[in-house]
């Protein structure tokens, strides 16, 4: 099996998780970064001995780089991630895919235009926990699927906000609490639940300063399937709790919360379920997340990364391609617009 040279571009705090994940891969090897800011470059140069570069584009040339991850604000994914498939490297971007849906698909249309493959980041699909959930719904044992959730009662300081420019904006970060942090669980509920048809939401900025976007929102979904939803995302509330995924059908329910399987009850019961009860109530080993964002481990970049390379050895698909990581950012600039018109909005958005 090929041994596949990454890069990543931008070296915030995210890129840590990406490097950490890109070195314990078996077929995988980080072999240069680029950042505008030198200090936060030459933290992964020194820890990793690889190049560093100033301009992405010089990093681009290199001829054993096969892989970009595309680490850069939210809403400055789309630059780089276009360069690194017109160079003919395959691309994968930290979420969200992009900030609007109109960047979303020049990314995605540069990708296939170029022949290489895209990856977004949904990390929260590659617990084992979140793929028994999927496997169990797609095998019909829910019955009808009635009522999906996501809850993300999550808190950031004051602090947190304003350690970076671009953090609480709307051009960089794109939204708040939504599309900054609530999106992982956003992906896994229609992943869970397929495409949600129309949404009615409120969104309020209730425990920050100085920042445009919003710390709180709730939203009410009906999915395709004409099963009902809820979404609340948060980042005000102290001191923060796991993400929590619940779904609902006239056979069974399964709550995940972060990692853990809280509730697993199905009629009828199965031999196996009990065992799986008591397997999936101590799989959360870090704090998810939930008030430190760097509280997470690198198991799930890492597991997402082998899928990608996966699919590129077998030519085979992957979990989440640029079409996969647009559905979650749709939905939530669905919630934004609900919100700001105060009625009901369908999707599939108008580009």
């Amino acid at each position: 099996m090929k041994n596949y040279g990454f890069g990543i571009i931008g070296c915030g705090m995210i890129s840590d998780f990406h490097s950490a994940a890109i070195a314990d891969l078996e077929h995988g090897q980080l072999v240069a970064v680029s950042s505008r800011n030198a200090d936060n470059a030459k933290r992964l140069t020194d820890k990793y001995n690889v190049d560093g570069y100033a301009d992405y584009k010089d990093m681009l040339k290199r001829d054993d780089l096969d892989i970009v991850c595309v680490c850069t604000p939210s809403g400055a994914h789309l630059e780089p991630a276009v360069a690194a498939a017109e160079a003919g490297k395959h691309v994968i971007v930290e979420k969200p895919l992009e900030i609007t849906l109109q960047r979303c698909d020049e990314i995605i249309q540069a990708c296939d235009k170029a022949n290489v493959r895209l990856c977004a980041i949904f990390n929260s699909r590659f617990t084992e926990g979140a793929q028994l959930i999927k496997e169990t719904i797609d095998s019909g044992r829910f019955g009808r699927l009635t009522l999906g959730s996501a809850y993300i009662k999550w808190y950031r300081s004051q602090e947190y906000y304003d350690s970076g420019g671009w953090r609480g904006t709307w051009n960089l970060d794109g939204g708040g609490a939504l599309m900054n942090q609530s999106i992982h669980a956003i992906d896994l509920l229609q992943y869970y639940m397929g495409s949600v048809k129309s949404v009615q939401a409120f969104t309020d900025t209730l425990a920050h300063e100085r920042i445009e976007v919003e710390d709180v929102a709730v939203a009410a979904l009906r999915f395709e399937n004409g099963a009902l939803g809820v979404i609340e995302g948060t980042t005000a509330a102290y001191p923060g709790m796991f993400k929590k995924t619940e779904i609902c059908g006239t056979n069974g329910t399964a709550i995940l919360e972060e990692e853990d399987i809280v509730k697993w009850e199905f009629d009828p019961e199965l031999p196996e379920d009990a065992e799986i009860r008591e397997k999936f109530a101590k799989q959360t080993d870090t704090g998810g997340g939930a008030s430190d964002p760097r509280a997470i481990n690198n198991a799930n970049h890492r597991r997402q990364m082998e899928n990608f390379i996966n699919g590129l050895e077998h030519d085979a698909s992957h979990l989440v391609d640029g079409r996969e990581g647009r559905k979650s950012v749709e939905i939530i600039l669905a919630i934004y617009q609900s919100s700001r018109e105060g009625r009901i909005v369908e999707l599939p958005l108008p580009v």
